[in-house]
C-alpha cells in the first residue's frame, strides 16, 4: 500500500506524467481537474468520450453508505490513465470501464465495511508511517495543500481518514484472499503430476530461410526467372558457414517478410511449418542448408540451426512459473468468490 500511496503523490504533482497501478484502494487517488472552463480543458477526440466533470452526486448506496461520481471516476483513471492525457475515455470501452470501475468500489466499500464489523483495525504506527511517506512526496507545502483542497475538502483529517481507510481494505484483503491465494510446493507439484499433458510440448524446430516469391499473376517468364534466381540463392546459401552468413545473405537477396531479420524465424513449432519444410528438417543436421524447394507459388529453402523433439517439461523447469500461475487463478477465485458473499449480506444500490 505505500508504494500505492507515493505513486497517489506523484500524481498530485504531475498526474499527466504519472503511470498507475490497478486495482488498488482508490480511496486517496487524486484526479484531473474537474473544475476548469472550456478554454483550461482541451476537447476530446470524436472517438473518445469526454471526461466526466464531477458534481459528487451519488451512484451507488452500499448499506446506506454513498459513493460519488468522484470516486467512480477516480477508479476509472486508476483502470484507463491515459485518459488524463487525452481527456476522455476510448467511446467502445467506456461503458466497460464505467461499469469495472463501479464494481471496484463497490467492492472496496463492502471490504471496508466489512473490516469494521469485525472490528479489525489499522495499527497507529502504520497509519502514521503512512502519513509521513505520502507527505513526503509532495515538493513544497503550496503542492500538498492544494491536493488537499482539491481531493480532500482542504482537511488534513478527511486525509488521514481515507489513508487509514485504504490501508484496512488491504488488511482485510491480504487476510481474506492474498495470503489465502498461496500456493506451496506441494501443490503445485500435485498439480503437475494430475496434469501431464498440459507440461507436453510438440517438435520445434529453429530456421533461417530465403524465399523468391513471383506474383500469382506473373507472367510464364517471370516465374522462370524467379526460379532461376531462387536456385542460385539456394547454392550460395548452402555454401554459408554460419547463422551470421545466412543471414547476411538473407538480408540481401530474400523477399519474405523475414529477410529484415536475417531470414531467422526463431523457434516454429512443426505444426506451424509447411509438411514439406518439417520433412526436410526431420532429416537435416543442425548448421544443414536444405534443397531449394516450391511451396505453392514461390521458392525456398532454409537453414536448420536447431531441432528440439516433442516432450515434456519438468516439474523443476515449471515450477516457478506455475506457482505464480495458480497462485493468480485462485486470487480471482476467492476474490469473485469474497465478492459475491459479501454482496449477499448487503444492500447494494446503483442509482
Amino acid at each position: 500500500m505505500l508504494a500505492v500511496l507515493t505513486m497517489l503523490a506523484g500524481l498530485a504533482v504531475a498526474p499527466a506524467e504519472a503511470q498507475v497501478a490497478s486495482h488498488a484502494p482508490s480511496a486517496v487517488q487524486p484526479m484531473v481537474a474537474t473544475n476548469a472552463g472550456p478554454a483550461a480543458t482541451p476537447a476530446a477526440s470524436p472517438s473518445l468520450t469526454p471526461v466526466m466533470a464531477v458534481t459528487n452526486k451519488p451512484v451507488a448506496r452500499i448499506n446506506g453508505t454513498e459513493l460519488t461520481d468522484r470516486d467512480l471516476l477516480r477508479e476509472m483513471l486508476i483502470i484507463f490513465p491515459y485518459a488524463r492525457q487525452h481527456n476522455g475515455f476510448p467511446k467502445a470501452e467506456e461503458p466497460k470501464i464505467r461499469m469495472g470501475a463501479l464494481k471496484m468500489i463497490e467492492f472496496e466499500e463492502l471490504m471496508y465495511q466489512e473490516a469494521k464489523r469485525r472490528g479489525m483495525t489499522v495499527p497507529a504506527a502504520t497509519l502514521q508511517k503512512a502519513q509521513t511517506e505520502f507527505r513526503a512526496q509532495f515538493p513544497n507545502e503550496e503542492a500538498f495543500d492544494g491536493f488537499l483542497k482539491t481531493e480532500m475538502q482542504g482537511s488534513k483529517q478527511v486525509l488521514r481518514q481515507q489513508i487509514g481507510r485504504s490501508l484496512l481494505v488491504d488488511i482485510f484483503l491480504k487476510a481474506e484472499v492474498t495470503d489465502k491465494a498461496k500456493v506451496t510446493l506441494a501443490e503445485a507439484r500435485a498439480y503437475y503430476d494430475k496434469n501431464p499433458d498440459a507440461f507436453r510440448y510438440s517438435e520445434n524446430f529453429a530456421i533461417q530461410t530465403i524465399s523468391i516469391l513471383p506474383s500469382d499473376k506473373a507472367s510464364d517468364e517471370v516465374k522462370k526467372e524467379a526460379r532461376k534466381r531462387a536456385e542460385d540463392a539456394c547454392q550460395k546459401a548452402k555454401v554459408t558457414k554460419s547463422f551470421q552468413e545466412f543471414g547476411l545473405l538473407a538480408e540481401k537477396v530474400s523477399e519474405d517478410d523475414f529477410h529484415v531479420n536475417m531470414g531467422d524465424h526463431k523457434v516454429v513449432d512443426r505444426d506451424k511449418l509447411p509438411p514439406e519444410i518439417v520433412k526436410a528438417a526431420q532429416a537435416m543436421q543442425p548448421g544443414q542448408v536444405s534443397d531449394l524447394m516450391q511451396l505453392g507459388n514461390f521458392y525456398t529453402c532454409f537453414r536448420l540451426n536447431a531441432r528440439t523433439p516433442a516432450g515434456k517439461f519438468t516439474f523443476s523447469q515449471v515450477k516457478d512459473k506455475l506457482r505464480q500461475n495458480l497462485e493468480r487463478d485462485k486470487n480471482e477465485r476467492l476474490r469473485a468468490g469474497l465478492d459475491k458473499k459479501l454482496r449477499q449480506n448487503a444492500k447494494v444500490e446503483e442509482l
